[in-house]
C-alpha cells in the first residue's frame, strides 16, 4: 500500500466522524509525505491547520491510520512549502523521538468495528432545543426500557440537523449501561451492500444470522433503500424477527416514510407501528446554544456580539453554522486577532440569506388577501376547493421559508395533524414542478414577506 492508497483510506474513516464542514475545512489538500519506521509524515497547507489538527483531531487520524495499518507508531505534522505541495518533499530533521511520543489513544476513542459507534456522539454534547426536544425525549424513553417503548423509533429530517448524533448518541448511552447488550450502527447503503455480497457469494443464511444476534439495531439514511425491492424485502424479514423478540430497532431518514419513494407499504407499515418524530431547523436560541458549544469544543472564544450575530443571520442546519464558524476561526487566525463584528459581517454577507421576519398570522393575512378569501377560513376544516390550495401554500412558505416544524404549522393553523401538513407541504413541492402559475404565485407570495 503507497501513501496515497493510506491516506485516502484514512480520510473514508475520518469523515464518518467529523461533520462535512469540519471535513472540508481541516482535511483539504493535506497528503503524506512518506512514512520512515512507523512514523507518518503528514503534509498540512500552514501553520494553523498543523495547529489545529495536532490539538483538536490528533487521536482520530492516528486512530484511522492505525485501523488501516498497525505498523503506524505515530505523526508528524509539516507545513508543506509551496514548492513542495505537488511533489515529495525532502526528510524533516527531527528526532524520531518525537513523533513517537504521541502514542496511540486509548482503543475507547475508536470507532469500535464491532458496533460501528462513534464514541464523539453522546448526550454530553448533544444541544437540546425546541427543534429536536421531541426526538430527544423519544430516545430517553427508547433507553429506559428497550424494545418495549416506541420500537421502531423513526427520527426524520433535513441534511445536518443532528439525526446521526442523536441515534449514535442512543446507541453509546446503551453501550455504557447495558454493556452486555449487543448494538450495531450502520446505513441503510452498507445494509444493501452487505446483502448483494453475501447473495454473490452463497452467504445469505451468514448475512441473516449476523444482524438477527443484536439486541439494538441502528440504521441511518433509510432513504437510500428506495426502489431497492430485493434489500427491501430482507429489512422486512429482519425487522420481524427483531421486533417479535423486543430488539429495538432504531431509523433515521432525511423524510417521513410516507414520502420516501417506492418504498414498500409493508415497511412503511412496520414503521409506523412505533414512533415517527420530526428534527425541524433550530430556531434562534437553539443556534446560539449549539454555535457556543461549538467554539468551546474548538477552544476559541469569540465575543457574545460575534455569536448572537451569527446565530441570528445563519437559519441553517447545524453544518452550516459550523462552517460559518470555522471561517470565522480561519480569518482571525490569519489576522491574528479577534474578528470585530463589522468585520464578521463582511466576511458572511456574500454567503448568508437575508433573514425573514413574519408572524405566522401575518403571513395567513396575506395568502388570504393574495387568494381573496377570508383570513379566518384558513384555520378552519373545510375542504373547499378556494380555501384548501391556499391553506396548503402557507404550510408550505411557513415550513420552507421560516423553518417551523410541521407539528407546529398545524397547530396555529386550527389544530391539524402534522401529518395533513407533510401532505401539503410534498403536494405543493410536486404541483411547483409542472404548475408554473402555481411557480410564479408562490414567488410572488415570497416577495411580499
Amino acid at each position: 500500500m503507497d501513501t496515497k492508497e493510506l491516506w485516502d483510506n484514512a480520510l473514508t474513516e475520518i469523515e464518518l466522524s467529523v461533520s462535512k464542514a469540519n471535513f472540508s475545512t481541516w482535511f483539504k489538500n493535506t497528503r503524506i509525505t512518506r512514512v520512515e519506521s512507523g512514523v507518518v509524515f503528514l503534509g498540512v497547507p500552514n501553520e494553523f491547520i498543523k495547529d489545529w489538527l495536532t490539538n483538536k483531531y490528533h487521536k482520530s487520524i492516528l486512530g484511522a491510520l492505525r485501523n488501516i495499518s498497525e505498523k503506524v507508531r505515530g505523526i508528524e505534522y509539516l507545513v508543506m512549502k509551496e514548492s513542495e505541495k505537488a511533489k515529495q518533499i525532502s526528510s524533516p530533521v527531527f528526532p524520531e523521538m518525537a513523533s513517537i511520543a504521541r502514542e496511540l489513544p486509548l482503543s475507547d476513542l475508536y470507532v469500535n468495528k464491532e458496533d460501528n459507534l462513534n464514541p464523539r456522539y453522546s448526550f454530553d454534547s448533544f444541544i437540546i432545543g425546541s427543534f429536536n426536544e421531541l426526538a430527544y425525549t423519544a430516545a430517553q424513553a427508547v433507553i429506559s426500557k428497550l424494545g418495549m417503548m416506541y420500537n421502531p423509533l423513526f427520527i426524520y429530517g433535513g441534511t445536518g440537523l443532528g439525526k446521526t448524533h442523536l441515534i449514535q448518541a442512543i446507541g453509546n448511552t446503551i453501550k455504557n449501561k447495558h454493556g452486555d447488550k449487543k448494538i450495531h450502527y450502520l446505513t441503510s447503503e452498507k445494509f444493501s451492500m452487505d446483502y448483494i455480497n453475501s447473495l454473490q457469494n452463497n452467504k445469505i443464511a451468514i448475512f441473516k444470522e449476523k444482524y438477527r444476534k443484536y439486541d439494538v439495531l441502528i440504521m441511518d439514511d433509510i432513504q437510500f433503500l428506495s426502489k431497492k425491492e430485493k434489500t427491501q424485502e430482507e429489512l422486512f424479514h429482519l425487522f420481524n424477527s427483531l421486533y417479535d423478540n423486543n430488539r429495538q430497532i432504531i431509523f433515521s431518514s432525511d423524510r417521513h416514510p410516507s414520502y420516501i419513494p417506492e418504498l414498500e407499504d409493508r415497511l412503511r407499515s412496520r414503521f409506523a407501528a412505533g414512533m415517527i418524530v420530526d428534527i425541524s431547523l433550530p430556531d434562534y436560541e437553539s443556534r446560539l446554544a449549539i454555535i457556543k458549544s461549538k467554539s468551546s469544543q474548538g477552544g476559541f472564544f469569540p465575543g457574545n456580539d460575534i455569536l448572537e450575530y451569527i446565530s441570528s443571520i445563519v437559519q441553517g442546519n447545524i453544518r452550516e453554522l459550523e462552517g460559518v464558524l470555522n471561517s470565522i476561526i480561519c480569518q482571525a487566525q490569519l489576522k491574528g486577532r479577534e474578528l470585530t463584528v463589522l468585520e464578521v459581517k463582511s466576511l458572511l454577507k456574500n454567503n448568508i440569506k437575508p433573514k425573514k421576519n413574519a408572524s405566522i398570522k401575518d403571513i395567513v393575512k396575506t395568502i388570504a388577501d393574495f387568494y381573496n378569501i377570508e383570513e379566518r377560513v384558513i384555520y378552519e376544516k373545510t375542504r373547499k376547493k378556494e380555501v384548501v390550495k391556499p391553506r396548503q401554500i402557507a404550510m408550505y412558505i411557513l415550513r420552507e421559508d421560516f423553518n417551523i416544524s410541521f407539528p407546529s404549522i398545524g397547530e396555529k393553523l386550527g389544530g391539524r395533524d402534522h401529518t395533513t401538513v407533510i401532505h401539503s407541504c410534498e403536494k405543493i413541492k410536486k404541483d411547483i414542478k409542472i404548475n408554473n402559475i402555481l411557480m410564479q404565485e408562490i414567488e410572488e407570495l415570497r416577495s411580499m414577506f
